[in-house]
């Protein structure tokens, strides 16, 4: 199934030079007077190998269909994050390596779909929003309006994001998880 570079999300898994590869990040760059284009960070299933590979906006990518199982995140224990299908209890483990950047969205009881090729757990699909919890931040202003004027924000987990001034320490906020941004209050 083909789809546009701008679609990609961390955590899918596409076809790239004929081999099968999981996306670890994905950043969408605006050089000035350029073309736009996508920069992923990409793990070959098969080899283990990382790269990097810019991809132009339009160009077709090859997302590649897998046994997408629903699952809750339990909890992480080192390098190793523990799922429970939600239908069966059955609990699947995979290593932060297999899952890159998708660990900075990880909280506890999140319904996420893990992906199955071959029968061996190869990745997550995220949802398009989490809900987190601001755990450090400067204090907010009291008069401070949604503005241009942003100030960094360490969530949960440790991912750190840009919020407007009016943002406090211990707010719940809705992270898109495809760019890592703010969206909104929860």
């Amino acid at each position: 199934m083909a789809i546009p570079a701008t679609q990609m999300r961390p955590g899918m898994i596409i076809k790239h030079n004929n081999e099968l590869h999981a996306v670890f990040s994905v950043e969408h760059r605006t050089p000035g007077n350029l073309r736009a284009f996508i920069q992923a960070k990409l793990r070959n299933l098969r080899t283990g190998a990382m790269f990097e590979h810019r991809f132009r906006s339009p160009d077709p990518i090859d997302r590649v269909i897998v046994d997408e199982v629903p699952m809750e995140f339990l909890y992480a224990d080192g390098d190793d994050y523990y799922f429970m299908n939600t239908e069966n209890y059955e609990q699947t483990h995979l290593k932060r390596s297999t899952l890159g950047d998708a660990v900075e969205y990880l909280i506890a009881n999140l319904q996420i779909k893990v992906s199955f090729f071959d029968g061996v757990a190869v990745g997550i699909e995220l949802p398009q929003t989490v809900e987190m919890t601001v755990v450090e931040t400067e204090p907010g202003l009291k008069s401070a309006t949604a503005s241009s004027v942003t100030k960094p924000a360490k969530l949960e987990t440790g991912l750190v994001v840009q919020v407007p001034p009016f943002i406090n320490e211990g707010e719940k906020i809705r992270i898109d998880t495809a760019e890592g941004a703010y969206l909104s209050r929860a």
